[in-house]
């Protein structure tokens, strides 16, 4: 990682030794910062001058130093849409202040995310790394993250399936779900189930010269392929379509969401696979979960997991929560020893299309994307149990959500058709949320992914315990 700073803006004073328009816009962003007033005409002259005009300068280059500390984390914002050479999509990256809460975009911004149309993003457990998959040239790109936020393309890797649609990281792995096997007659016109791969991070060699490197997906020796599928053993030719992936904190388990397509009405799941040496996967005993309960409410029909969208667990790894898109509510499930998950109960209402969900490592709140509503529900979690805080506006439809991960104090969703990226401070104290300034922020169309990491690159806020 480059640990020269590089600073993200450049103010300047004219000629009469004042500050420039655009300096004392950007000067009002920061709180407790002077403000130079312009000499009168006339009344400086020769050698007393420079004095003051040096003055001057010294006192806005400790504008500029008192300005950039105040970035708290930087966040990455992949778009879909093709734009640019080689129809890339693009990463937009924004630094946040950490006093008001503000997103900008750095002056480079947005990069090409270096393949067809990006669809999920994951950062290192370092914090040095970006890994964008492309799902357009089944690939993930790996950027190497310099200290000023800016991206450098170091590494591709092909995924072992087809078409990528999620990832995941933990300290010595890559998780990566393909909506299909790599068989030959599977595609879109004869679909096939899903399957999960997981590539190992190895030393920096060769090409890659950054701080860890893709090294070769981990091989299923029960089938001799880089790749794990998604199947029903009670139904092995119905097709199961993943939908989202969560590694827990500690990285000895991994869950997949997916949901049988080849039932009506469609029926979640939730994969469970314990993490070996080398990244090779174990199935957890016993069938893949399926979330039901029998007494949710009047009704005496069973309620089941229909289409699960979003998977989350929280720091301790002890709780895996995962959203219904279609039944509009967010399952709290609870890890036991040998990685099988138990339903905490009924499930807890959410918006309409909840898309995405995302745990505070830190304190006890979670908050869910709801896609069709444009809002963020926030929850109070107690022993795994959540309990509603409130609901709060985004942009239009929020696909993706994030926690800053510096001082977990801000959060942030994207907002695929409003082509922005809304963000709201959180009160660590209660949970409830409070819009930034200025936003939503644009970014470029069809946002779809978000990712984050602390700007001194090390985590140096609060740590998970």
């Amino acid at each position: 990682m480059r640990m020269k700073f590089s600073r993200s803006s450049q103010r300047s004073q004219n000629r009469s030794g004042t500050i420039t328009d655009s300096q004392k816009s950007s000067d009002r962003d920061h709180q407790g910062t002077a403000t130079l007033k312009p000499a009168k005409s006339g009344y400086i002259h020769s050698g007393f001058a420079l004095v003051l005009v040096a003055a001057a300068s010294l006192a806005a280059a400790s504008l500029i130093t008192a300005c950039e500390t105040l970035t708290v984390d930087f966040v990455f914002v992949a778009s879909s849409k093709a734009a640019g050479a080689n129809q890339y999509g693009e990463i937009n990256v924004f630094e946040i202040n950490s006093e008001s809460g503000r997103m900008r975009q750095i002056p480079t911004s947005p990069f090409p995310s270096a393949g067809r149309n990006p669809v999920a993003e994951a950062v290192s457990a370092d914090n040095q790394n970006l890994f964008v998959v492309n799902q357009d040239d089944n690939t993930i790109v790996q950027f190497d993250i310099g200290s000023d936020g800016k991206l450098y393309p170091n590494n591709t890797l092909n995924t072992p399936g087809i078409y990528p649609l999620a990832i995941a990281t933990s300290k010595t792995n890559v998780f990566v779900i393909d909506t299909y096997q790599p068989l030959p007659l599977c595609s879109t016109a004869d679909p096939c189930s899903g399957s999960i791969s997981v590539i190992p991070l190895v030393p920096p060699s060769g090409n890659c010269t950054t701080s860890v490197c893709l090294g070769t997906p981990a091989n299923n020796t029960a089938i001799n392929a880089q790749y794990w599928p998604l199947t029903l053993p009670s139904a092995p030719k119905d097709v199961i379509v993943p939908t989202a992936v969560n590694v827990l904190a500690s990285g000895a388990l991994v869950y997949v969401t997916a949901y049988d397509s080849s039932v009506t009405p469609s029926v979640g799941y939730v994969f469970g696979f314990v993490v070996g040496s080398g990244g090779a996967l174990t199935a957890v005993p016993g069938p893949p979960f399926e979330p039901s309960e029998n007494a949710c409410g009047p009704t005496s029909s069973p309620v089941n997991l229909a289409r699960p969208s979003g998977i989350a667990s929280d720091g301790k790894s002890s709780y895996v929560y995962v959203t219904d898109t279609k039944n509009g509510n967010v399952w709290g499930l609870s890890v036991g020893s040998s990685g099988a998950l138990t339903a905490l109960g009924c499930p807890y209402a959410a918006g309409n299309q909840p898309s995405s969900i995302v745990v505070d490592p830190s304190y006890p709140y979670v908050y869910v994307a709801n896609s069709e509503d444009g809002t963020v529900t926030a929850y109070s979690m107690s022993s795994g149990v959540l309990t509603s805080i409130g609901t709060y506006a985004t942009g239009l439809q929020p696909v993706a959500i994030g926690i800053d991960p510096s001082t977990e104090h801000f959060l942030f969703t994207v907002n695929f058709l409003g082509n922005t990226v809304s963000d709201f401070e959180l009160s660590t104290t209660s949970g409830t949320l409070l819009e930034a300034q200025y936003s939503p922020y644009p970014t470029n169309a069809q946002p779809v992914a978000v990712a984050a990491i602390p700007h001194n690159g090390t985590g140096g806020g609060i740590q998970p315990q």
